[in-house]
């Protein structure tokens, strides 16, 4: 079943392959790239169907003026400069945070935990592919709040869940000896940290 589960994730590329020839371009590419107006009412035509569509055309164009008197910086000019310095700060602490948050861990030792929660062998694969499963869906659901509750909001709530959740594994984990129930706590303790980081970071 694995080699046809691994496999099925080249239907969605095979599906993209054939079905993109047919989506027209982005009208902000063919403008503000191309400098095509002509072929960006065509595309915007297409996607937003017959009308007058001169505001979004109008947008583009606001934005190629932006974009043509804005400078592009290099790697070390963006560091050196200093009006980009928090926001410098704020990506590095993000993308930080993201790789040392723990969800590697998570997925490295989650078979030993199923195994030692006494599941069978043939239903740890399962369950370790529900939290796959439940990282996919937590994501679908974090695009629904995001615009509600903001990136900061669900980063800062995510986070702290995180955190909270790893503080009651390892004590799940140091009792698991001491009370038989406390492998299947773990178990769920491992779905909930993977939702929150969907939901999260």
């Amino acid at each position: 079943l694995w080699p046809w589960l691994l496999a099925s994730s080249g239907l969605s590329a095979l599906v993209q392959l054939v079905t993109l020839p047919f989506f027209p371009d982005s009208p902000s590419y063919l403008l503000i790239q191309k400098g095509n107006e002509e072929a960006c009412r065509k595309a915007i035509r297409k996607l937003w169907g017959e009308g007058d569509h001169q505001a979004e055309i109008d947008d583009i164009m606001k934005e190629k003026v932006a974009m043509t008197s804005t400078k592009t910086l290099r790697v070390l000019e963006v560091i050196k400069e200093q009006s980009l310095r928090w926001q410098l700060y704020v990506l590095m602490t993000v993308m930080t945070t993201l790789q040392l948050c723990g969800i590697n861990a998570i997925y490295f030792y989650s078979f030993e935990i199923f195994h030692t929660a006494k599941f069978e062998e043939y239903l740890i694969p399962y369950v370790s592919l529900g939290v796959g499963l439940c990282e996919c869906l937590s994501s679908i659901l974090c695009s629904t709040l995001i615009d509600r509750f903001g990136r900061k909001v669900l980063l800062w709530g995510g986070y702290t869940l995180m955190c909270s959740v790893l503080a009651l594994l390892t004590m799940t984990l140091s009792l698991q000896h001491q009370f038989f129930w406390m492998h299947y706590f773990s178990v769920i303790l491992i779905f909930l940290f993977v939702v929150f980081y969907g939901i999260g970071p």
